[in-house]
């Protein structure tokens, strides 16, 4: 569309375009075969827009508002201690996501934990060649003292 329609369509849709403005622009569209069908198809869909519009302002019935009001000032204003009282329902649905997320985690850690490549000094002792031990703490620690891994 040339310059002379796109900055007056608005105007000449609603009716309020200037006497001369409204001749040169009804001019370019006798002389424009191209504007004329843009605005054409333009006016079409305008005119489907502007049935869509409601004839006549819907408005609330009488003492509407009054009645909301009156609903709204019933209501208790909420207070900091009422975040305390959850329902019951979802204070379960809570305790359970919480023991699931710990028992997840707690594989998890345990999947991931190494193994010990080390064995603990009474598995040491019990796994030497030689007599029993016989209970004697001194030679418990020399024998503990002298392991090397």
């Amino acid at each position: 569309m040339h310059a002379v329609i796109v900055g007056n369509f608005e105007e000449y849709l609603s009716g309020t375009l200037l006497p001369g403005t409204l001749r040169e622009f009804e001019t370019h569209l006798e002389t424009c075969p191209g504007c004329r069908e843009e605005v054409r198809g333009m006016q079409e869909i305008s005119g489907l827009f502007a049935t869509l519009r409601p004839a006549e302002r819907l408005e609330p019935p009488p003492g509407f508002a009054a009645r909301v009001m009156e609903q709204v000032a019933a209501q208790p204003a909420p207070s900091f201690w009422s975040l305390f009282s959850l329902d019951p329902g979802f204070g379960r649905r809570v305790v359970f996501a919480s023991l699931l997320t710990l028992a997840v985690l707690g594989s998890y850690l345990v999947s991931r934990e190494p193994a010990y490549s080390t064995p603990s000094p009474e598995a040491i002792i019990a796994s030497e060649q030689g007599p029993a031990p016989s209970g004697d703490r001194e030679m418990m620690l020399v024998t503990l003292t002298s392991y090397e891994p």
